[in-house]
């Protein structure tokens, strides 16, 4: 979160905008939780938080049964009247003319989708305010391999749009790795040890194959517990 307050604190007070490519159901919420936090207590400015893409129907099923929510959040929402997901700074971008006029606003935050950059409204975002070094680009969640965001965290600096356009990247690239919603490697690591009874086979998956196959061979040089890091399409018969 401090990160984040950073980060967004220095793009607002140079003029820039702050575009937060996120997942709409879950990341998208923890960051909204993170911002109206940081306007609240004044560790940011108290700028507008544009929500673009599908964030907004998404944020519905949780401003609607905030009994599921954690106990910090239920609190404050029944106790204190307080609902960080009905804050003023939030904005709706439901439409291409106010989608426009963020653009060419004031300094503001934006959240969009798509989390990796493969499409939807953060590729209008980008093209328009890619080019501008005021601005800047958090990502607050993984980005695989191949994928767009991937390549601007490598340091691509233009990106190709279609077989005539270019899309030129001079904003601020930063991430943010404290909002991933995956326990990292030594999460993992004490996941097996503590499991019960002790597992026969684990299949290590879902994240590059370089992370994956090292994984497995720390599981197994560990525990002696037979281990597997499939390939694409690999199949395994389990008996």
């Amino acid at each position: 979160e401090e990160k984040l307050y950073e980060t967004v604190s220095t793009t607002i007070k140079r003029g820039g905008k702050v575009i937060i490519p996120a997942f709409a159901v879950g990341r998208s919420q923890e960051v909204m939780l993170a911002l109206e936090e940081g306007i609240r207590k004044q560790k940011i400015p108290p700028v507008k938080i544009y929500l673009d893409g599908m964030i907004k129907e998404a944020t519905a099923i949780h401003t609607t049964y905030p009994e599921y929510l954690n106990s910090d959040l239920r609190n404050q929402i029944f106790r204190e009247g307080l609902n960080p997901f009905l804050a003023d700074a939030f904005v709706q971008v439901d439409s291409p003319d106010l989608r426009e006029k963020v653009i060419g606003g004031d300094p503001c935050v934006i959240i969009t989708t798509s989390g990796m950059l493969n499409g939807g409204p953060v590729m209008e975002y980008l093209r328009t305010l890619g080019p501008d070094e005021r601005n800047s680009l958090i990502f607050v969640g993984y980005q695989a391999e191949g994928t767009l965001g991937r390549r601007i965290q490598k340091g691509w600096r233009e990106i190709p749009l279609g077989w005539r356009e270019t899309i030129v990247i001079n904003l601020e690239i930063a991430t943010s790795d404290g909002f991933s919603g995956h326990s990292d490697r030594k999460q993992l690591m004490n996941y097996v040890a503590h499991l019960q009874p002790r597992p026969e086979k684990i299949f290590t998956i879902h994240g590059d194959e370089n992370k994956t196959i090292d994984l497995a061979s720390s599981i197994y040089k560990r525990h002696r517990i037979e281990t597997h890091s499939p390939l694409n399409l690999e199949t395994y018969r389990m008996i």
